[in-house]
């Protein structure tokens, strides 16, 4: 079941006549859905669910032409994190062609996305743009 702000779900609304979505506010939003779950959540645990959410709503931002969805659900023990955005491409690591990212602005947050998750996809929208959800485990 989801509904706005709900038990269950959190969804925020993105209105085209304000900006985009901000981190802060997703990564309350996903605070908040885990708390009112009461899922028993270790600090570590938490701490991965918000850099998840940080990097894909950062990404959206910066890589994405901004956010067009997003939205938070609680399933057992693992948190649901899903952030859509305007643009078809599909997100890569950056990586220097030597091997080394030292010095190279980006490319380290799909990365980190993808080693917290325990699942994540990446979906084409029929309007488009993608979504997308990664799962994060709360225990």
């Amino acid at each position: 079941m989801r509904e706005t702000y709900g038990t269950e779900s959190a969804v925020i609304p993105i209105d085209s006549r304000r900006p985009s979505l901000r981190p802060a506010e997703a990564r309350r939003a996903v605070r908040g859905a885990i708390a009112r779950q009461a899922v028993p959540c270790a600090a570590e645990a938490l701490n991965d669910a918000l850099l998840v959410t940080s990097e894909l709503t950062t990404n959206a931002i910066l890589h994405g032409g901004g956010i067009t969805g997003f939205d938070v659900d609680v399933e057992g023990c693992a948190v649901r994190v899903s952030v859509s955005d305007r643009s078809d491409a599909v997100p890569v690591a950056a990586s220097a062609p030597d091997g080394r990212d030292r010095g190279r602005p980006g490319g380290r947050g799909w990365p980190i996305v993808c080693r917290l998750a325990r699942d994540v996809e990446v979906a084409g929208l029929p309007r488009g743009g993608k979504r997308i959800t990664a799962i994060v485990p709360l225990n």
